[in-house]
């Protein structure tokens, strides 16, 4: 493992066990969420995922096509997109919002990891 690799592994590690006490005190709710407690990574690297996908928050989920939500992360430009596969229709609610904004937190959060340790 390289040094670089190491020490963004640390600062991860650290967020996780930060929001993970912030989660338990009652300090953060778990859908801010920058970490996924689920998958030991940062959300942008994981949100693809269909464990995030939440019918009844409507998290990655469009009611009307009954479908979840695909998720494009550009590490790039530091975005994130949210897209109906059958209806192409974008992020329009307050739980899309949610996850773009905890998804770009996470993307700045390992950026600056990256630069720290190079």
């Amino acid at each position: 493992m390289t040094t670089t690799t190491l020490l963004t592994r640390i600062a991860l590690d650290d967020a996780l066990v930060a929001e993970d006490h912030a989660e338990e005190c009652g300090f953060l709710d778990p859908l801010d969420r920058i970490t996924c407690p689920v998958h030991r990574r940062w959300i942008h690297q994981c949100c693809h995922s269909d464990l995030h996908v939440s019918q009844v928050s409507g998290h990655r989920w469009c009611r009307p096509c009954k479908r979840a939500l695909e998720v494009a992360v550009d590490e790039v430009l530091g975005t994130v997109a949210l897209r109906c596969p059958k209806c192409a229709r974008g992020s329009h609610t307050r739980a899309d919002a949610q996850l773009i904004t905890a998804c770009e937190a996470s993307l700045a959060a390992a950026s600056r990891a990256v630069r720290r340790a190079a």
